[in-house]
């Protein structure tokens, strides 16, 4: 697996530090375990984990740029991507993975601890109560999400977390074109203004996924984000 993430980072057009495909390694074979007793992903050959989960990750950098000394929260971290490959392509990174699940938490302190990772916070909460708190509102330089919820409701959840200046990166599939068209009120509303999108093809795969960038522009109202039942059946 090792070298299949090499030549993948490098088809990616990256530098990873030298420790980052073993770790990658470590981490891979961390999760197929855990996952026999914890449903962590449905990807469960070894070289589809390398290419699904660590290389399509990586790619958020050929969008985010250099991420050292920034700022990120990975919004429904689930078992830790992007937010843990992010940070271990660009260990000076400041991460802040945020989940509802406390087990997969525990899971991911394990790991980040197994991997040697220092500035890593771990948030047990849900966004829409979490993106109300100080430290956290209109806090971070970046806020990812890999989730599959509608643009609308990634927007609500996550755009409250990103400072004035910083950037909102939600992973979708290459075909969401109606759905980020959709999503135009949502973005004013936050605070946010749409940038071009990034494409891009995961190494070793013909699978094409894009990137919504988000730029916050002001911030997010103070009616938002509301409770979660409201927003899912009225998404902005």
């Amino acid at each position: 697996m090792k070298e299949l993430l090499a030549q993948g980072l490098a088809r990616l057009g990256l530098t990873p530090p030298p420790a980052a495909a073993e770790q990658m390694e470590t981490y891979a074979g961390l999760l197929l375990e855990q996952n026999k007793v914890m449903n962590l992903t449905a990807i469960t050959d070894p070289e589809q984990v390398a290419r699904l989960h660590f290389l399509d990750s990586a790619a958020l950098l050929g969008c985010a740029g250099d991420l050292s000394g920034r700022t990120l929260i990975d919004v429904g971290t689930g078992a830790g991507f992007p937010g843990m490959t992010l940070k271990l392509l660009c260990p000076e990174l400041k991460l802040t993975l945020l989940d509802s699940l406390a087990k997969r938490l525990d899971w991911l302190a394990a790991v980040c601890s197994r991997l040697g990772l220092e500035d890593v916070e771990i948030v047990h909460a849900r966004a829409e109560e979490q993106g109300l708190k100080p430290g956290f509102r209109d806090h971070f330089d970046f806020a990812t999400a890999r989730a599959v919820a509608d643009l609308r409701v990634l927007c609500e959840l996550c755009l409250p977390f990103v400072r004035v200046g910083g950037r909102f990166l939600a992973m979708k599939a290459a075909d969401s074109q109606e759905e980020l068209d959709a999503a135009r009120t949502a973005i004013q509303t936050l605070g946010g203004r749409r940038l071009e999108d990034y494409t891009y093809t995961i190494p070793g795969t013909d699978v094409i996924r894009r990137v919504a960038v988000i730029e916050k522009t002001a911030p997010t109202p103070k009616p938002y984000p509301r409770r979660w039942t409201k927003i899912q059946k009225a998404p902005l």
